[in-house]
């Protein structure tokens, strides 16, 4: 029984169709990952106040908490700072967003790191549901740069 040749019984070129479906199965999820950028920019508006409707019981983000706990002294500056703050993190998210979506392993990485510290300032909050959301968007982002990373060693591979 030989088990050494896994390829065996296929010619180069149906080994070559199932790497460049492979290839592109790898890509499309990588793609589907980056798609949960726009949903958390969605999310990140629905619980800053930036839209009409605010629900930042399931949702909210832990510096923009953090910042309305303790921008109080600033007067009335303070729904300036709330709105612009909200606006940088939602502008942020969608940047990285349309950085993953082409490609762009740097995106998720940093979108991973953004929501990691986030996550930080939510348990300090003691915001816990919105820490579940942001686990899952982590979870997500790192499948999509594992995707990315899988495509780019197997691009390496064949080349």
């Amino acid at each position: 029984m030989e088990t050494l040749n896994v390829g065996a019984g296929r010619t180069d070129n149906e080994y070559k169709a199932a790497e460049e479906q492979r290839r592109a199965d790898l890509r499309d999820d990588s793609r589907s990952d980056a798609n949960y950028f726009f949903w958390a920019a969605g999310l990140a508006a629905l619980g800053t106040g930036l839209l009409p409707v605010r629900l930042n019981i399931l949702v909210s983000i832990g510096a923009i908490d953090l910042l309305s706990f303790y921008g109080r002294p600033l007067g009335q500056l303070y729904p300036v700072a709330m709105y612009s703050a909200a606006a940088t993190w939602l502008l942020a998210v969608l940047v990285l967003g349309f950085a993953a979506r082409s490609g762009r392993r740097w995106a998720f990485l940093a979108g991973m790191v953004l929501y990691g510290a986030d996550m930080i300032v939510l348990i300090a909050m003691f915001s816990l549901w919105a820490f579940g959301v942001h686990a899952f968007f982590l979870f997500k982002w790192f499948q999509g740069q594992q995707a990315l990373k899988d495509l780019n060693d197997a691009s390496v591979l064949t080349v």
